[in-house]
């Protein structure tokens, strides 16, 4: 029951990670139900089965919406870089000051974006050249920091960035979020797994679940467009902020 209720969880965050990211909030509360199973095992071995529902909706989006592959690669090496950085402190960084941050943060873009009904239905760019580069490139880096140390809600936090500090729509935020989020994994994998913390047999169970989640998310945000992404981003990041508010709470009075 325990491998099927992963299966499931790990489709439905392909799904979600596909359409706007946050998948991690569904998968990592599931595999920390194995029992004996420890954070950063939890963390390492999801890492391993996203990426390959991250590389599969980035490779569907790619063929279909054609990126921004020029704003796309710098981040995902910035974010790349970052993530194993993030990967290294994760063990020792203050989860309880950066959560609460975190929490605020999404309730600010959440109202923001409900409040803005425009916001990411049209593309407009609103930085050029180098401006429009360093700013990528610094979003990749914050970004793929908190994806080595935390995870859930990258891809969603990516989509924030894209749509309301460069510019770009939903869909092709979205598709920008997948190259970068492949890199994000893959750089927390490059430290987590030479230090045996990735189940790897769990790993690609996961993973299979994931490519086939991220498939038919990518086909379907493809197909409906950025009105029916910023519906799907409404609802992830108002359970976020839940989940997260919640987690802050245990935290200060528990």
């Amino acid at each position: 029951m325990t491998l099927l209720l992963l299966i499931a969880a790990g489709f439905a965050a392909g799904w979600v990670d596909a359409v706007v990211g946050g998948g991690g909030l569904l998968q990592l509360p599931a595999m920390l139900m194995i029992p004996g199973i420890t954070p950063v095992q939890a963390l390492a071995t999801n890492k391993l089965g996203s990426i390959f529902g991250t590389t599969t909706s980035a490779i569907t989006y790619a063929r279909r919406v054609k990126p921004a592959m020029g704003t796309a690669l710098p981040m995902a090496v910035a974010a790349l870089l970052s993530s194993y950085g993030g990967a290294v402190v994760a063990a020792s960084l203050p989860e309880r000051i950066i959560l609460p941050l975190i929490l605020l943060a999404l309730i600010g873009v959440g109202v923001f974006t409900a409040v803005k009904p425009h916001v990411g239905q049209l593309e407009k760019l609103r930085h050029v050249g180098m401006g429009h580069l360093a700013r990528a490139v610094t979003i990749g880096m914050i970004v793929g920091f908190y994806d080595g140390v935390l995870g859930p809600g990258t891809g969603t936090f990516l989509v924030i960035a894209l749509v309301t500090v460069l510019g770009y729509n939903f869909l092709n935020s979205s598709a920008q979020a997948k190259v970068v989020n492949v890199a994000t994994n893959l750089g927390a994998l490059l430290y987590f797994a030479p230090a045996g913390h990735v189940f790897l047999g769990l790993g690609l169970v996961l993973g299979a679940a994931n490519m086939a989640g991220g498939y038919l998310g990518a086909r379907m945000a493809i197909a409906k467009g950025s009105k029916f992404i910023r519906v799907v981003f409404l609802v992830v990041v108002f359970v976020l902020v839940l989940k997260l508010g919640y987690d802050v709470a245990v935290d200060l009075f528990f």
